[in-house]
């Protein structure tokens, strides 16, 4: 039971922990592509670090829900880190709690409060970004539970470490191609969630506004906590890109070699973050209306899957 506990705990801390990193080192390794030095990649802490100290304003006329709704997500993006495969690949205490299915739901949960409490600051820019997120997550969402409910239908379960240890055991299902377009899906979804698909672009307003106009009224401890969830939330969707789809291998379940999964997640990361490198810098940005028909694609990728995974089966 400790050495339970002690999974939980180490999953738990890794996640919250390691999650602003990441988007350190993504952003150092972009300044360097582009010949800028960039910042440190320990900006993302300095930046949560230095919110937490300052006050945290509300707009007149909003209720109680607004300040509430950066920490309501924070705790249920908390929970899918403790339901699913981001840094052990044995079930830990909360497993049991959901699958698949309920990190879908879960993470469309903690989208909605984030955009409702958004919308109660009663700002004209916050409305903006929070409707074009609405439009856009009709299909994002879609996808991840289009692609969850295939890979349901390919092991004969919704468990996401049974999922992890059937493509470890049949290592020639990874390349087949109903792999194949979960993959696609999946990561394309995950690029949008991390704010670089290539429809979307830094320093323009009109696209800049996505995402960003969810945080556009927050200040303070809020606006830390917002940011930092939305750092989870990138960890959570690409780890398990990385775990269950594309590199399942390489992790320890027994103690104390579990603690070596850091070091392992990092490569892994490392990996990924090259892609999306490779993606974000290379690839011409798109206008706004085409972020509809790039989920589209992705949605069209999974429904492929689906299809396939029936055909198959």
């Amino acid at each position: 039971m400790l050495e339970l506990i002690l999974e939980t705990v180490s999953q738990y801390l890794f996640v919250v922990l390691f999650s602003p990193l990441l988007i350190g080192i993504f952003e150092k390794l972009k300044a360097n592509i582009e010949s800028r030095k960039g910042p440190s990649i320990f900006q993302p802490y300095y930046d949560i670090f230095k919110l937490f100290k300052k006050e945290t304003l509300i707009t007149e006329g909003s209720s109680k829900l607004f300040l509430y709704a950066p920490y309501m997500a924070f705790g249920i993006y908390s929970l899918i880190a403790l339901i699913i495969p981001v840094f052990m690949t044995e079930p830990i205490i909360f497993t049991a709690s959901g699958d698949f299915f309920a990190g879908a739901i879960l993470f469309s949960l903690a989208a909605f409060i984030k955009i409702i409490g958004t919308m109660d600051s009663g700002s004209n820019f916050s409305a903006m970004g929070a409707s074009r997120l609405m439009s856009f997550n009709f299909f994002s969402e879609g996808t991840l539970i289009t692609v969850f409910f295939a890979v349901a239908l390919i092991t004969g379960t919704n468990n996401p470490y049974t999922t992890n240890h059937y493509l470890i055991s049949h290592p020639l299902s990874n390349l087949s191609l109903v792999h194949i377009f979960a993959i696609f899906a999946f990561f394309m979804i995950f690029m949008y969630e991390f704010g670089k698909m290539p429809t979307q672009s830094e320093g323009n307003q009109e696209m800049g506004m996505i995402d960003s106009g969810i945080d556009y009224e927050y200040s303070g401890k809020a606006l830390a906590v917002n940011k930092w969830s939305s750092y989870i939330k990138v960890y959570l969707l690409g780890s398990v890109l990385i775990n269950v789809f594309l590199i399942p291998w390489g992790m320890f379940n027994t103690f104390p070699l579990f603690f070596l999964n850091a070091l392992t997640m990092i490569a892994k990361w490392l990996f990924l973050i090259i892609i999306v490198l490779i993606v974000d810098t290379s690839m011409a940005k798109l206008r706004l209306f085409k972020v509809i028909d790039y989920l589209a694609v992705a949605f069209t990728f999974s429904i492929l899957f689906l299809i396939l995974s029936e055909v198959i089966a």
